[in-house]
């Protein structure tokens, strides 16, 4: 079997911590946020449950666990919004990614039917990525915070007609029967995670990638002069996100990740020649690159 690039870095983390970490990240036990962090972080990782994805950010910059991993993006739903914001908020550092295999599976108690089931409850997420499958069996669809955490309230609160679009380990954890599985719109669904830390990551031999927010003068061309910095500098651009600046209206800051760590000269020269042209730049994290 050959081994691919993201169980290479999983390895590589493995290895450099050798003990045990406290890692939080969002929804319950069972989620598939708790399988990536025990997946990126290994065996030694002890899960750390938040309510809400601001609970991660809080929790690290406030010493009460050694990292977070938030999910940032889906292959199927997009960006996920809330994050990007607390990644402006906080003063942390992006130290690495993981993308995390999504099978969505339909639990409910035991003994129930397809038929039986009225209600589904799940993330939002979860619910806009099995869409489809929702809308052809034509149930009420409610949101609630979390995809294990809705088969949690499943089992503790004994909802017959109720179903919950969790994974196989929600399954197993809470004793739910799984009705359906991979009820995904689209079956290549990947969830990319980030890792938080207080500190930035050491730089490690190989392929990087750097994310990093800025703001532009609000003037034509600006956008424009920011990517010409790194098309000059030959940087590739991976990904370009634009959320609210929230100072004033119709202004906006970007998120850009792209090839290249902050050390490397020419991204440290592109860095240099971005404060030209930017109101505020801030590099989030330079970290290893998985595939």
């Amino acid at each position: 079997m050959i081994e691919s690039s993201t169980d290479q870095h999983v390895e590589h983390v493995e290895n450099a911590i050798q003990q045990p970490v406290v890692v939080a990240f969002q929804g319950e036990r069972g989620a598939f946020s708790d399988e990536a962090v025990r997946r990126y972080f290994g065996k030694q990782a002890e899960p750390f449950p938040c309510r809400s994805f601001s609970e991660v950010f809080r929790a690290v910059a406030a010493g009460e666990v050694e990292y977070g991993l938030v999910p940032v993006e889906n292959s199927q739903a997009g960006s996920i919004n809330d994050v990007y914001d607390l990644l402006r908020q906080h003063d942390l550092f992006v130290i690495g990614e993981i993308s995390h295999p999504v099978d969505h599976c339909l639990l409910c108690l035991p003994g129930q039917q397809l038929s039986d089931i009225k209600r589904v409850i799940s993330h939002p997420q979860a619910l806009a990525q099995s869409d489809l499958f929702l809308r052809e069996l034509g149930v009420e669809v409610v949101a609630t915070y979390d995809t294990a955490g809705s088969a949690k309230m499943i089992r503790e609160e004994n909802l017959m007609g109720v179903a919950a679009v969790a994974g196989r380990g929600a399954a197993e954890l809470y004793q739910l029967e799984t009705l359906a599985d991979g009820i995904q719109t689209i079956k290549d669904n990947y969830t990319r995670f980030i890792a938080l830390g207080r500190e930035p990551a050491p730089r490690r031999e190989g392929a990087a990638k750097t994310m990093l927010v800025m703001a532009t003068a609000h003037q034509p061309g600006s956008l424009y002069n920011c990517l010409g910095v790194l098309a000059a500098k030959k940087i590739n651009l991976l990904k370009l996100e634009s959320r609210p600046s929230r100072q004033r209206v119709w202004e906006y800051v970007f998120y850009l990740d792209f090839e290249g760590h902050r050390d490397d000269p020419h991204v440290r020269s592109a860095l240099a020649n971005l404060a030209g042209y930017t109101t505020f730049c801030k590099v989030l994290g330079s970290f290893a690159k998985s595939a």
